[in-house]
């Protein structure tokens, strides 16, 4: 049975949620940064934050379907790109820089696009940190058939952030 006290926090939290939708954004549970949501800018879907990229579990099978009951923190783990296939001469294209994320709450591996005001520092940070990444934890990833990008992706990923694609 719910306390009284555990169900006004459950109303706060709603009215807290229903605010943020109203205003475009939310403060990020990690930094506690403002992160704002716009259509011009691509972030209609956009669950993490610009500053230190941690996430919030809220989508469950598809981007933007928020029906999560996780909610959870996601951290970022590594870098990825996303698979594109082949162009019309059958050469490989290369996809667009992701970011790796691993739910604290379950566990649950997802990744997530870059946005255009992402902290290009940050990113690099979490490549760096990736690199260190235990071998077990790469093959785990490999078996989600998630690639975490190594050293030699290093002059693509820098490639990609200063919008050189």
């Amino acid at each position: 049975m719910k306390t009284m006290a555990s169900k006004e926090n459950m109303k706060r939290k709603d009215l807290l949620r229903r605010n943020e939708e109203k205003i475009g954004g939310f403060g990020c549970s990690h930094c506690k940064t403002w992160v704002p949501i716009n259509e011009l800018m691509g972030t209609n879907n956009r669950n993490h934050c610009p500053s230190c990229l941690w996430s919030k579990h809220l989508d469950n099978r598809t981007p933007g379907d928020r029906t999560s009951d996780c909610k959870s923190g996601m951290r970022p783990i590594g870098l990825t790109f996303k698979a594109e296939g082949q162009d019309r001469y059958g050469h490989e294209k290369q996809g667009e820089l992701m970011i790796i994320h691993d739910c604290q709450g379950c566990h649950k591996i997802s990744i997530n696009r870059i946005a255009a005001d992402d902290d290009a520092d940050a990113i690099i940070n979490v490549f760096n940190d990736s690199l260190n990444m235990l071998q077990a934890a790469k093959l785990f990833l490999a078996s989600k058939t998630i690639w975490l990008l190594s050293g030699d992706d290093l002059s693509e990923i820098y490639k990609q952030l200063r919008g050189e694609i």
